[in-house]
C-alpha cells in the first residue's frame, strides 16, 4: 500500500489554515472575515481556495447545513515540521544549528522564548525527545 501523497498548501491555504488551526472549524464566510481584515481577501477568493484544498485533501467539509463548515485535515504542528525540514534541507544544507542561528539573528526572541527553547534543549539532551 502506497503512502497518500503530502500536499504542500501554498502560502494563500497556509493562510487559511492559521485560521482554521485557530478556530477549530468554520465556514466560508467565517475565514473570509478574518483573512479580510488582515490580507483583504474576497469572499469569492476564499471560498475558491477552500474548494481546491478540499479536493486537494487538506480541509474536510461538513455539507449537512446549507452553510458548510470546514476544517483542517493535517495539524499545524505536522505542517510546520515539514515545512521546516524542507527548509532545513533546502537552505541550510541540513544544518539545525544554522537553521536556529538564522532563525535567531533574523527576529529578537523575547525572555520566555529563549527560556523555552533552553527547556527544550536540556530534554534534547537527556534523550528525552
Amino acid at each position: 500500500m502506497s503512502k497518500p501523497k503530502i500536499v504542500k498548501p501554498t502560502e494563500a491555504e497556509l493562510a487559511i489554515l492559521q485560521v482554521l488551526w485557530d478556530l477549530g472549524q468554520a465556514t466560508v464566510r467565517q475565514v473570509q472575515d478574518v483573512l479580510e481584515s488582515d490580507r483583504g481577501t474576497g469572499y469569492t477568493t476564499t471560498l475558491k481556495l477552500m474548494q481546491i484544498m478540499f479536493e486537494k485533501g487538506l480541509l474536510d467539509r461538513d455539507d449537512s447545513q446549507r452553510s458548510h463548515i470546514y476544517r483542517p485535515t493535517v495539524t499545524r504542528q505536522k505542517t510546520q515540521r515539514r515545512m521546516v525540514g524542507e527548509l532545513l534541507e533546502q537552505a541550510f544544507g541540513g544544518s539545525a544549528q544554522q537553521l536556529v542561528v538564522q532563525a535567531l539573528a533574523a527576529k529578537k526572541a523575547s525572555p520566555q522564548e529563549l527560556k523555552e527553547i533552553r527547556e527544550l534543549i536540556e530534554e534534547m539532551e537527556r534523550g528525552n525527545r
